[in-house]
């Protein structure tokens, strides 16, 4: 499609990457098929075709967006089903980080959203204050009013551990991993990362933890500067450490981290050193290696939720399920398994509404199969999925097959 942005709007390099992505767009719609949010709403500036239009018009202009497009827009997951569905490559996750960081320079919301918005950024992203507003929150949560109040009730209670077991020795000459902690998993399920180091050591790998958050929370929603200090802080973090490669159990963080040279773009030093650090992180399920299991394995039928993360954004698709496989567990096949469960990082807190719709058909779905257990590779989308089924994450699951504990059972 054509555009007409003006040629100093192009000096910018996020600007230069949107308008690509706009010319690449054909405007098929075979994207719509795909964009869980057009499947619900049934409305076209709901669907990643319709974004585009209102991404462009507001993007060419310059100008401060108006309610009705910030609206659409703060309805996108950010799942990138569209970007896999498309035959033409759109980078459509170029497209709507430069929207998001547009509106948030230039969009003034009103005050109550303005302080929701805030107050999540402050939470979700420091480990300790989460803790402590998750139990205040189930303390306070049916006096509450309002927003604050629906948001408390859905806090959910910290995952119970697995027996704690030892992390087998390695020697020291080994190769290295630094594992970032992340900030919502370290508090809501540490033990997913207890379970990823038992999984290294056992390849031969000490891992060196990373405390911090990775930033992607604070970009999603348009805060760039906060971003920008978090990649930097990561990408310091690891060059400093002297380790062998950085790798996170939380999917949607390794798709963010992977793609701090496009947010360190305005900065050609920080810029070369992201490639360079982009070059040695992988996701969690890149760096397990398959294999099968070193005990019996009592374990249910298990639904396998691929997040969208996983397979859209850093476009591995089936590497969850082919370990799990390699290791001997049962899988059940989840119809429309290329749909967003409707987590995507803060989006269940600020689009609720949309967020249980898309949950409830995803819950739905997984009951079709049968399957006894729910497994997946990201913190977001088991806490949003919890509650019907017992909810593991593939390191557990990997960790026990391979002779840690049972993370099904109560001892």
């Amino acid at each position: 499609m054509r555009t007409s942005f003006r040629a100093e709007q192009l000096f910018d390099p996020h600007m230069k990457d949107a308008e690509r992505a706009l010319r690449t767009c054909v405007h098929c719609g075979f994207c719509t098929a795909t964009c869980p949010t057009y499947l619900v709403l049934g409305d076209e500036r709901d669907s990643p075709r319709g974004r585009i239009m209102l991404m462009q018009n507001m993007l060419e202009s310059n100008a401060p967006p108006t309610a009705e497009t910030v609206t659409h827009l703060d309805r996108c997951l950010s799942c990138l089903g569209c970007r896999t569905a498309c035959p033409s490559g759109v980078d459509y996750s170029a497209l709507i980080d430069t929207a998001r960081i547009h509106i948030a320079k230039t969009y003034k919301r009103p005050l109550s959203e303005r302080f929701l918005r805030r107050f999540v950024l402050l939470v979700l992203m420091r480990p300790g204050l989460f803790s402590l507003a998750s139990a205040a929150a189930r303390i306070f949560a049916p006096v509450l009013p309002g927003r604050l109040g629906a948001m408390a009730r859905k806090v959910p209670r910290a995952r119970r551990r697995a027996a704690h077991a030892e992390v087998p020795r390695t020697l020291p000459s080994a190769r290295r991993v630094m594992l970032l902690k992340g900030c919502v998993q370290s508090v809501l399920a540490p033990g997913i990362d207890e379970a990823a180091k038992r999984v290294f050591a056992r390849q031969g790998m000490n891992t060196t933890p990373l405390p911090g958050c990775c930033g992607s929370l604070a970009y999603h929603m348009g805060r760039e500067d906060t971003a920008m200090r978090e990649a930097k802080r990561v990408i310091a973090g690891f060059e400093a450490s002297g380790a062998d490669a950085f790798s996170i159990t939380a999917s949607g963080c390794a798709a963010f981290i992977k793609d701090y040279a496009r947010v360190l773009a305005d900065e050609p030093e920080w810029k070369a050193r992201a490639e360079a650090f982009a070059a040695k992180v992988k996701d969690f399920s890149e760096l397990a290696e398959p294999a099968a299991a070193t005990q019996r394995l009592d374990a249910p039928v298990i639904a396998y939720h691929p997040p969208c993360s996983l397979q859209h954004g850093q476009r591995l698709p089936g590497r969850g399920e082919a370990l799990l496989e390699a290791a001997g567990f049962r899988l059940a096949a989840i119809p429309d398994a290329h749909l967003c469960c409707g987590s995507a990082g803060s989006y269940s807190v600020l689009q609720p509404k949309i967020a249980d719709e898309l949950r409830a058909r995803k819950l739905a779905a997984i009951r079709s199969t049968g399957a006894g257990a729910l497994a997946s590779a990201n913190i977001g989308c088991l806490t949003h999925l919890s509650g019907e089924l017992p909810a593991v994450h593939i390191a557990e699951l990997l960790d026990w097959a391979g002779g840690g504990p049972d993370p099904f059972s109560d001892g």
